[in-house]
Formats: C-alpha cells, structure tokens, sequence
C-alpha cells in the first residue's frame, strides 16, 4: 500500500510487495541448516536480535522519542525501564 499510495500503478505495486516478501522462505531454510552449527551461540545471537528491534522500535517507531534533540536519552531511559521491570519481574516472579 505505502507503494500504491505514491503514485505506483497496482500491479506493480503487488509485484514489488511480493518480490520483498519472496526471500523469507529462502532465508528461513537457511537458518534451519545454520542452526544446527550455531546453536551453542544462538542465545546470544537472539538477544542482539531483540535488543536491535528494542532499539527500532524505541527510536524510530515512537514519534514522540524523536521531538527533541535528546532522543537518545529517551531510548536509553526507556531500556532502563525496562531492565527494571525485567529485574522485578524476576525477582517477585
């Protein structure tokens, strides 16, 4: 749609989202025969992962974190509220 909405005649607009889409399948089983050589560091790998879309989604996904020209004290106090809430969650669990 975001395509569409630019001024993309349909069809392409369709081609382009299913050719983005098209590449999942391929990496998908491509992890699946890579993890079984990695699984000792596939914890690890996964928190880089979240930790990565912790930070999009802090960042780039919450209008208000980009207001002022402190927007990185915004991500770094959130993920701190975060921990703590891990940190508790643990603990009182």
């Amino acid at each position: 749609m975001p395509l569409k909405s630019i001024g993309y005649p349909k069809k392409k607009a369709f081609l382009y989202g299913v050719l983005s889409g098209a590449v999942e399948p391929v990496a998908a089983l491509f992890t699946l025969i890579l993890t079984n050589f990695v699984s000792g560091v596939l914890p690890y790998l996964l928190a880089f992962a979240a930790g990565s879309m912790f930070y999009v989604v802090i960042n780039e996904l919450i209008p208000e974190a980009q207001d002022n020209k402190n927007s990185y004290l915004c991500t770094i106090g959130t993920t701190f509220g975060f921990l703590i809430m891990m940190a508790l969650d643990v603990m009182l669990g």
